[in-house]
Order: structure tokens, then sequence, then C-alpha cells
């Protein structure tokens, strides 16, 4: 089949494009390191020609972008949409780069307002517009990531989400603080009963502070750094971040997990742990899928050809 749009996730770090037919089949495509950070100031239309080049498309093949593309400082912001928002009507919302031989969309990031609740997200909105459009899936998702979001979607509609910069907190914590040596040192995973046992304190109600402290003061006590102290300090924030979320989880709700990997694996153990049902989705999956409904909508005269 012919294709019918480009699509791409452009992140902060990373850069992932997709050539899609009609019906969202992937026809071909490309990733790099090539992320927002890679291409400012002016380097977003050489490296999105380059990979299009690349798999032989066409200069009047349309491109549907999401991500930190449309960040404040990226190629050229995309407004945020307030919630609710209709994960259906992204597209309404994008914005067309002038100046280019080729049409270029990008769609907008989401933001929550009110005092105490301000967030923000980009990228994220597509994966669950991904879901939306994939099969009508309502309830709370887990994003995990850098910064991990908690979404709720009901009816097509993004009502609600909330971050948790888990990621980077562990990033820190075990780079340029007192515990880097011990989880230096350390090694385990979610299959790792230190890390099952961190997860239950923190569900259980232990304060985040205090338990991450008794990973310094185990290895002082002991005379060496603990050997399962970075399976610990995952424990600890995954397990924070879960007790802390966990108050959207209606009854008998089956949280939607969009991960894949290790990272899957991690949270899969942990809602477990906290006896949380999840599913897994691929996120790259998903996002693929909500730039294609988008592209839908943008372009529906190239979709009846």
């Amino acid at each position: 089949m012919a294709p019918f749009c480009a699509a791409v996730d452009w992140g902060t770090t990373n850069f992932r494009l997709w050539l899609l037919d009609a019906n969202g089949a992937a026809l071909a495509e490309r990733s790099s390191g090539e992320g927002m950070r890679a291409c400012q100031p002016d380097r977003f239309e050489p490296v999105l020609e380059a990979h299009l080049a690349a798999i032989g498309a066409g200069s009047d093949l349309p491109v549907v972008v999401a991500g930190m593309a449309g960040a404040r400082g990226g190629w050229r912001e995309a407004p945020y949409r307030e919630t609710p928002a209709s994960l259906e009507g992204l597209y309404a919302d994008a914005i067309k780069i002038d100046g280019l031989a080729r049409d270029v969309r990008i769609l907008p990031g989401v933001c929550q307002r009110g005092k105490g609740r301000e967030d923000v997200m980009r990228g994220e909105e597509t994966q669950l517009a991904g879901a939306w459009a994939e099969s009508g899936t309502t309830g709370l998702f887990c994003l995990p990531g850098t910064h991990s979001k908690w979404a709720r979607v009901e009816e097509g509609g993004l009502v609600g989400f909330a971050t948790y910069m888990t990621g980077e907190l562990f990033a820190v914590l075990s780079q340029h603080s007192i515990l880097r040596e011990m989880v230096a040192a350390g090694e385990g995973d979610s299959t790792s009963p230190a890390f099952q046992d961190a997860v239950e304190e923190m569900v259980g109600g232990a304060g985040l502070t205090e338990k991450l402290f008794s990973i310094r003061a185990a290895s002082l006590l002991d005379g060496a750094a603990a050997p399962d102290a970075k399976a610990r300090l995952s424990g600890l924030l995954i397990g924070a971040e879960i007790a802390a979320a966990r108050k959207d989880l209606r009854e008998q709700m089956e949280v939607t997990l969009v991960a894949d990997g290790a990272q899957a694996k991690a949270y899969e153990a942990a809602l477990a742990v906290a006896g949380i049902a999840c599913r897994t989705r691929d996120g790259q999956d998903l996002v693929r899928r909500g730039l294609h409904s988008a592209a839908l909508a943008l372009w529906p005269e190239r979709a009846a050809v």
C-alpha cells in the first residue's frame, strides 16, 4: 500500500519516525538520539528531512508530530489543551510549521490548572489517544518514565492526571546523594525480595525520606554497602508513587500500564505487591496509533485515495 503519512514521536532525547499507510501499518521506521535537546535551535527540519529521505518519502508526504518538538524551546510551541481534553480532538489544535515545502503538523500537549494541581504533559496524551482509538479503553493509566504520569480517561476524554518524578529522583539519589556508593555497588531488580519489601513498606504508609536514609544506615551498621541497595531504592520510589496514585483507583478497577522491558516488569511487580491488577501495553505502539488517528482527521482526502 502507498504511504499515507509520516508519524513522529519527538522526545527530549530520542526521535522515532514511522512511514504509515492509510490503515496505520508501518511501512518503514527510523529512530535516533536526535531528540529536542540535539536539535536546538535550528536542526529540526534538517533532522526530519534526513530521516524522511532515508526511507524514500516523497516531498509531498505530510508529517504529524507529537512530543517535545512542540514544547517551548522546541521547533515551534504548540499551546496546551486544558483538561478535560478530548483525545479524539487533539488534531484540532495541531499547529502547522510555516515556510516548509511539506505539510508538518505538531500536536498539542495537555495541561491541568488549579492551585496545587498544576501539571503538563507532551507525548503521553498521544499514547492515551492511541489506546482510545484502538479499544475505547476507559480508566486509570500509568505511564512510567523519568516523570511518570497517572492519567484518568473517561469516554474518550483526559479528565485529569498527575506527574511523579520517580525516574529523575532515582537518578539524582543514585548519582548525587549519600546513597550513591551503596547504589553503585548494589545489584538486584524487581525480582529481588528487597524491591518487593520496599514497595510493601511504602504502600503500607511508610515515610519516604525516612526509608531512604535506612539504606545509608544499613551500610554503616553492616560495615559494607548492602548488595540489594539498588533494588531497595527502586522499590521505595516506585512504591511511594503507587501509594500516592492509588487514591484515584476506584474499586475493582484495573490499571493500564503503558511500558515495556525492565520498566514494565518493575511496575508489574510493584502493582502486584500493592494488590492492583494491571494490563500492559507497549507505549510505542500506542503513540503510533494515536498519531495515525490524528493524521486521518487532518488529511481525510489522502485516506480516500
